[in-house]
């Protein structure tokens, strides 16, 4: 059964319960003065997902001189693996106020939130690989979206729990792929990457959670589908030359109930031992999904991104 339905399993968009029919309008007041736009694009292979994409109304930016009006911070959340975006908006939103409240009048941050397939309102069904092709489109889009001709774009990818896998597998994909490292009009700028609570892989996780050798868990890694292995995908990140200057946060929660300590201690040892630019918060008393809800993440979350946007 746990080989099977693994996809059920890790992936659980249906709870809590009536996440898929929740709706932005739910959730607009609590959200004010972001203002969240939904949409819908297509994945590499068609599949038809949704996304909300928000920010705090700047004015008539026109009579800032002109510079100001070209920095732009898109920042890409990608959600843990249940529940759906508009569950996620007000806490999203108290992050774009703060950047709003502290950064200087010529910044400009925009948050774009895909959901998976089979999240809220997107088509298909959720896998690794169709995930993998949903997180390349989004950034594509946002690319072509806020990207343009003298405009100084910088993409911050933002993961929690199982997003942190994604934004690691997309981060890799990205700087290995075949594009000329020069070719930077059709190639979007991984400029910083946010990993909150993140683990090491699927694989790891299932021994973390069962780690008693009379327990067949242990055994069924060689038949898992999806793996999300930051440690190979970070690995192959430090392999680029272009990567030893991107910023990377790794923010793990003191009491969570759901990721051991040791994984996000791994991964901060990892990338120090690859040479990478990373630093650790600890949020202490924090549990796995209140990260953002503590002064002290929701801080360490908004320096950093303020650090990757003034670069």
């Amino acid at each position: 059964m746990t080989i099977v339905f693994q996809n059920k399993i890790i992936y659980m968009p249906y709870m809590p319960p009536f996440a898929r029919s929740e709706t932005m309008e739910d959730y607009a007041k609590l959200c004010r003065p972001v203002e969240w736009q939904e949409t819908s694009i297509r994945s590499l292979d068609g599949t038809k997902i949704a996304l909300c994409a928000g920010e705090i109304h700047y004015g008539n930016i026109q009579e800032a001189p002109e510079e100001h009006r070209q920095k732009r911070t898109v920042i890409i959340y990608f959600q843990g693996n249940g529940g759906s975006v508009p569950l996620r908006l007000q806490m999203l939103s108290k992050i774009l106020k703060a950047l709003r409240q502290t950064s200087e009048p010529n910044m400009r941050f925009t948050l774009v939130a895909p959901s998976y397939r089979g999240f809220w309102k997107s088509r298909g069904r959720a896998s690794q690989k169709g995930i993998e092709r949903d997180a390349k489109a989004t950034l594509q889009w946002v690319h072509e979206t806020y990207g343009r001709e003298n405009c100084d774009l910088k993409i911050v990818l933002w993961g929690q729990s199982l997003g942190a896998g994604v934004a690691t597998n997309l981060a890799a994909w990205h700087f290995k792929s075949k594009q000329p490292a020069h070719d930077s009009t059709n190639r979007p700028e991984i400029a910083g990457i946010l990993l909150e609570t993140p683990f090491i892989g699927i694989k790891d996780m299932l021994l973390a959670l069962y780690p008693q050798k009379w327990l067949p868990y242990r055994y069924l890694w060689p038949f898992l589908r999806n793996f999300w292995d930051s440690d190979q995908a970070l690995r192959e990140f430090a392999a680029s030359k272009e990567t030893t200057d991107v910023p990377i946060q790794i923010i793990t929660a003191g009491d969570d109930e759901v990721v051991p300590a040791s994984q996000g201690e791994h991964l901060h040892s990892l990338c120090q031992d690859l040479e990478l630019d990373v630093r650790r918060k600890d949020i202490v008393h924090a549990l796995h999904n209140e990260v953002p809800d503590r002064i002290a993440g929701r801080d360490s979350i908004v320096s950093f991104i303020k650090e990757v946007g003034h670069r």
